[in-house]
């Protein structure tokens, strides 16, 4: 049975093969020991019967925004639902923080539209274009879907609020 839980450090170095297993390809971001450490307190993992079979992240900008970030799973365990585990954990913990939006960037679009995201544009996401897109090599030339779930985008969230407040 998959269950999710907070990494903790003792986690890092399997978090870290999982996430190689998908760097190589261009999947996933690299990332190396000492980032994961450094930020293991953003991370949830998924076991099965003690093991973990994945490992997922939530970035978080401010309450306006956080992103859903280094989804990945064993592809041995693939199918047991992992994947969408980890994925309402860390909207759980977005909703724990009372952040008003979550997005994330993926190029398996289709996953994440099975779980009720939905196509974001990414000048509604001007804090995660300019503090990170902008270091990627791939810049210019990004081949990562923006998305969003079950949530409103930042720009139609400020204007329905703007509405709300003006009207009472």
């Amino acid at each position: 049975m998959v269950r999710t839980r907070n990494a903790i450090l003792p986690d890092v170095e399997q978090i870290h093969a999982i996430i190689r297993a998908y760097s190589g390809n261009g999947t996933l971001l690299p990332r190396t020991l000492a980032e994961l450490r450094e930020n293991v307190r953003d991370f949830v993992v998924a076991e099965d019967n003690g093991m973990i079979v994945g490992c997922g992240a939530l970035h978080l900008y401010g309450m306006h925004l956080a992103e859903i970030r280094s989804i990945a799973i064993l592809p041995s365990t693939k199918g047991l639902g992992a994947g969408r585990k980890l994925v309402e954990a860390l909207l759980k913990e977005a909703d724990r923080h009372q952040v008003t939006c979550v997005c994330l960037f993926t190029r398996i679009p289709e996953f994440f539209a099975h779980m009720g995201f939905s196509l974001a544009k990414r000048d509604d996401l001007p804090d995660k274009i300019y503090k990170d897109c902008v270091h990627c090599p791939a810049f210019n030339a990004c081949d990562e879907i923006a998305m969003y779930p079950r949530r409103d985008s930042p720009t139609q969230r400020s204007a329905r609020l703007a509405d709300t407040q003006t009207a009472g």
